[in-house]
């Protein structure tokens, strides 16, 4: 099936935002209360929640967008691409939109940028989803092993125009091979023409940069999420199989969160458990975002 036949019903547009300019914005269910936002991870783009917008929007005014340098999203030269720079987008897309509190979703950076942005604005989120998330310390000897294989593949195509096998062996580390299938032509398609833009050519360095310095240098810390300044409702959605975070490191994460819950998911998935398994997701997702619960 098309991504965009998944996106049916839904809406694309840009916003502006006075820092990050134009911000891509897939959205739907606008007639409900409840405001959900979505976010990527690092090199990635809205079309990573192709199975989810439309889904959960019977229930949920669903919001996904680019980051700034990433996806069709605006591609700043002037920014060094920390963490706060991301949260600060979230804050200022929310402001453009007049959404005063959502529960907030994001997926590996996106986690990241979920948590920090609960600690620094607590009075603008309801519950958040953690999937799959950084920002939470490494356990594993494997996990350790798991980052450095990233910094490697990064860096092996760092400064070198994509290809689709490049970009299909990047996909490949995000997603289980149970669910190889899954990267069709249309998939590897869509991200190979973000990332053959002049403009991500020149955006890239900057957003992938600073992320393999981090990887390749034990002695530069990796941003982390303040666990215990969580005050509101919190959702570890794991995989059996997530790269680097394995599922010690969200058992051991867990107890750190006030109101934290843990859910790993039943269905084979790596990295991307919400275009693996989209069914079980969606339902953890309706679930928690509801009630508090799994």
């Amino acid at each position: 099936m098309s991504i965009w036949i998944d996106f049916l019903g839904a809406e694309v547009r840009y916003v502006h935002t006075p820092r990050f300019g134009a911000t891509r914005v897939i959205e739907a269910g606008r007639q409900h209360r409840e405001t959900l936002v979505l976010m990527h991870g690092i090199g990635g783009h809205v079309e990573a929640y192709a199975k989810n917008v439309v889904a959960l929007a019977q229930h949920y005014h669903v919001i996904a967008f680019d980051f700034v340098g990433q996806g069709l999203s605006e591609k700043k030269t002037d920014l060094s691409y920390e963490i706060d720079d991301y949260v600060e987008q979230l804050r200022e897309l929310l402001d453009a939109l007049d959404i005063e509190r959502a529960h907030v979703s994001g997926e590996s950076l996106g986690g990241v940028v979920t948590g920090c942005f609960a600690v620094k604005y607590p009075q603008r989120v309801r519950r958040i989803v953690l999937n799959t998330t950084g920002g939470i310390p490494i356990v594993s000897e494997q996990g350790h092993r798991d980052l450095k294989n990233l910094a490697e593949l990064s860096q092996r195509n760092f400064g070198k125009p994509p290809t689709a096998e490049s970009v299909r062996a990047r996909m490949q580390w995000l997603i289980h091979e149970s669910n190889w299938h899954l990267l069709d032509d249309e998939l590897i398609g869509s991200r190979l023409a973000i990332y053959s833009r002049p403009d991500f050519q020149q955006s890239a360095p900057l957003v992938f940069g600073r992320l393999m310095r981090k990887a390749g240098d034990d002695s530069q810390r990796m941003d982390m999420i303040e666990l215990e300044r969580l005050q509101c409702e919190t959702l570890l959605l794991w995989t059996k199989h997530n790269p680097i975070h394995d599922v010690h490191a969200a058992q051991a994460a867990l107890p750190r969160i006030a109101k934290g819950t843990l859910y790993v998911m039943q269905g084979d998935a790596a990295h991307w458990p919400q275009y693996e398994h989209p069914e079980e997701f969606n339902a953890v997702m309706r679930s928690f975002l509801s009630t508090g619960q799994v």
